[in-house]
């Protein structure tokens, strides 16, 4: 029996005058999650039984009742390019679901003439589709009518579907919620976007916020998307330098434990908090942590920095890369897999970023740099692909298996997460760290998921610098 994973160049079909009763043609598949996935998105079928993985405890979700693509879909494809084949006309079906299909099921279709109709020039077949086990699980009848001239078609190569999932952020942000509202300053929300966001978090239950800015435009922007005012306290000033530097005031006397930027440019914020005397600074180096789901690797991807240090010298290096390990840590990552990037993946005297690469791997095996296994250089590639890691003949503990990506300097980290976003279709979570506080920096390109996400991996941090105070 014919999978439809080995299909012949051409299809060809058969005429009715050549069709026999009890002639038979089958083929076979194997269901997967993106079949289902991807026919709720032809059909607008958004039933949770069939796609929620909430219902694998009743085992709903692993046998998901998918027959309407199986019994339609299947059976079509054997009278459509074996029997009887291209110019079939379908005029009818009469299909019975006996038994659920799950994912992972390999299911075949078989038909079978059973009648021929001469003045109609109609085909009746009997239908019935099995899974591995020889369980019928469709059975029923289809009337065709079939081709009068002989075709033969090349097969057509079907383009290469790849779905976009983003679904690591969401164990992320229910972890968050459940840790209850922590109190957020958020500088200058003087936009949708901000004030859209404040909304949803406050209706997450994530945080609870002080705004900060001039009044007035913190109302119109409230009323833009019909948020209302009343729910949080507002301290109002001038400006946005004036929101910046109030709202790591708030920070400083303890009345907040997030920060997070609103419609003012990032370098306002960033100057308030790195300030020597009034500023949010610890002994740890500022930098940027994007926490990024990206649909085609296999875990989340951490990236950094892509905005605060512009050309970081080697023992700022190490300080990112321990900002980073922490967030990992955070996300649940017990040894995360450092790979610190370069052009290429030997040392080059040429290359300054492949010696400063091989000299922060060395610290990591002295023990400078903990709580994760830290190499390079590496090049893109071969940090991310255990195949391009394979073909150069590297052997590495993180080569193809990174979880943090660490750049050469800020333009390098903008360029990667920006590609990652908009050409690998990516979600990015940002988050300043090395604060007295995690500070979220949004943009104004950023999805309302993206900005969620990102307070979430903010909350998950100051529990964390919670219990690293308490303990």
């Amino acid at each position: 029996m014919e999978s439809t994973n080995e299909q012949p160049e051409w299809i060809e079909n058969q005429i009715f005058d050549d069709i026999q009763i009890g002639a038979t043609a089958s083929v076979m598949r194997e269901l997967t999650e993106d079949d289902i996935a991807l026919f709720a998105i032809v059909s607008g079928d958004v039933n949770p039984a069939h796609l929620d993985p909430e219902y694998a405890a009743t085992d709903l979700f692993h046998r998901i009742i998918a027959h309407g693509m199986w019994g339609g879909g299947l059976i079509s494809a054997v009278l459509g390019t074996k029997l009887p084949g291209p110019g079939t006309i379908y005029l009818s079906q009469d299909l019975h679901f006996r038994a659920p299909v799950g994912i992972g099921d390999t299911i075949t279709a078989t038909v079978t003439v059973q009648e021929k109709n001469d003045h109609k020039r109609s085909v009746v077949l009997d239908c019935i589709c099995t899974n591995q086990d020889g369980t019928a699980v469709i059975t029923g009848q289809a009337v065709v009518k079939a081709p009068d001239t002989h075709q033969r078609l090349r097969r057509l190569s079907l383009p290469d579907v790849r779905l976009q999932r983003h679904a690591r952020f969401i164990p992320i942000i229910e972890q968050a919620r459940t840790l209850g509202p922590v109190t957020m300053a958020v500088a200058h929300p003087c936009d949708p976007a901000s004030m859209s966001a404040v909304g949803e978090l406050m209706s997450l239950g994530m945080i609870t916020p002080i705004l900060v800015g001039p009044r007035a435009k913190i109302q119109a922007a409230a009323e833009s998307v019909g948020f209302d005012l009343s729910r949080c306290r507002v301290v109002e000033v001038a400006h946005s330098h004036a929101a910046a530097a109030e709202a790591v005031a708030l920070v400083r006397r303890g009345e907040a434990a997030l920060l997070m930027k609103g419609s003012l440019h990032t370098d306002e914020l960033m100057h308030e908090v790195v300030a020597t005397l009034t500023g949010l600074r610890t002994d740890r180096r500022l930098s940027h942590v994007y926490t990024m789901d990206v649909p085609s690797y296999d875990r989340l991807l951490l990236v950094t920095d892509a905005a605060i240090n512009i050309a970081p010298t080697l023992e700022e290096k190490a300080d990112i890369i321990r900002n980073a390990i922490d967030v990992a840590h955070v996300l649940g990552v017990t040894l995360p897999k450092v790979a610190v990037l370069s052009a290429v993946e030997t040392v080059n005297p040429a290359l300054r970023s492949s010696i400063e690469a091989a000299a922060l791997a060395k610290m990591s095996e002295r023990g400078q740099i903990m709580g994760g296994i830290v190499d390079g250089p590496l090049a893109f590639d071969n940090a991310v692909s255990l195949e391009a890691a394979a073909q150069k003949g590297i052997v590495s503990q993180v080569a193809g298996m990174a979880d943090i990506l660490v750049v050469p300097d800020l333009e390098t980290g903008n360029m990667v997460a920006k590609q990652l976003s908009f050409l690998a279709g990516a979600d990015a979570a940002g988050v300043v760290v090395g604060a007295r506080v995690p500070i979220i920096l949004t943009s104004r390109a950023d999805s309302q998921r993206t900005r969620i996400a990102s307070c979430a991996v903010a909350r998950l941090m100051v529990q964390a610098l919670i219990a690293e105070r308490t303990a």
